[in-house]
């Protein structure tokens, strides 16, 4: 990862940047002018699915969450640019596509600095063919495809890849492979039993939670037995 510094801010860049690479592109008006989006997905906020040559990208803007929200929608106290979300998200990233794990190749990451506080956005490559797991529950996975995502997540937890916002919408299926999305707040740390089971447990709240809003999902106490079947198989080889 290669940072340029630029007027207020900075622009992070990995191999698969294009060179050179502006702040305007981290813009939804500039992808638009060149009638380069390709669609959306809206949560709360909205992330944008746009095409560059023969690439096909994604562009998400950094916001708050919980009770500080409120105060500020997407404004973070700057301490480092290293310590940005957008900058330290693309430096997981880089690595973990770099060492062969399921994530989006990433492209680049914008921070502009306003003062004492900074707003940013990062640039990562689409997966083609993708849908979000929720979407793709609307059909039932099989046993063992469920015993594949235990394995997937459990790989991440013996690197150490601490997922922050692990639920069923930052998981994505194509072709029979899982990926891992949205490492804002990511990092490597050592391997606990603790927050390992954190982060699974936090993981069954959010399909549970989409059951509840959504109850023909196909989703059951017997499916998450089969995720963790494939989890505790695969932790078992470390």
């Amino acid at each position: 990862m290669q940072i340029k510094k630029i007027n207020q801010g900075c622009i992070a860049t990995t191999k698969a940047c294009p060179a050179p690479i502006e702040p305007q592109w981290f813009t939804h008006a500039y992808w638009q002018q060149r009638e380069a989006i390709t669609g959306s997905s809206r949560g709360r906020y909205i992330t944008w699915f746009l095409q560059y040559e023969q690439q096909d990208w994604v562009l998400r803007h950094y916001y708050r969450g919980g009770l500080i929200e409120k105060l500020s929608k997407d404004a973070y106290l700057f301490t480092g640019y290293h310590k940005t979300r957008a900058v330290a998200e693309l430096q997981l990233l880089e690595q973990l596509y770099d060492e062969g794990f399921p994530v989006p190749e990433p492209v680049a990451a914008l921070v502009q600095r306003s003062g004492i506080h900074y707003r940013a956005d990062i640039l990562i490559k689409r997966i083609h063919g993708a849908q979000d797991l929720v979407a793709a529950l609307m059909q039932p996975l099989s046993p063992d495809e469920w015993q594949s995502l235990g394995a997937c997540i459990a790989q991440f937890h013996q690197r150490g890849v601490y997922h922050a916002d692990l639920n069923a919408k930052n998981i994505l299926l194509a072709e029979k492979q899982f990926y891992l999305i949205d490492f804002d707040r990511g990092t490597i740390k050592t391997p606990q039993a603790k927050w390992q089971q954190s982060n699974l447990d936090r993981l069954l709240r959010s399909f549970n939670k989409e059951k509840n809003k959504q109850p023909q999902l196909h989703f059951s106490a017997e499916n998450w037995q089969d995720l963790l079947k494939g989890y505790r198989a695969q932790m078992a080889r470390s």
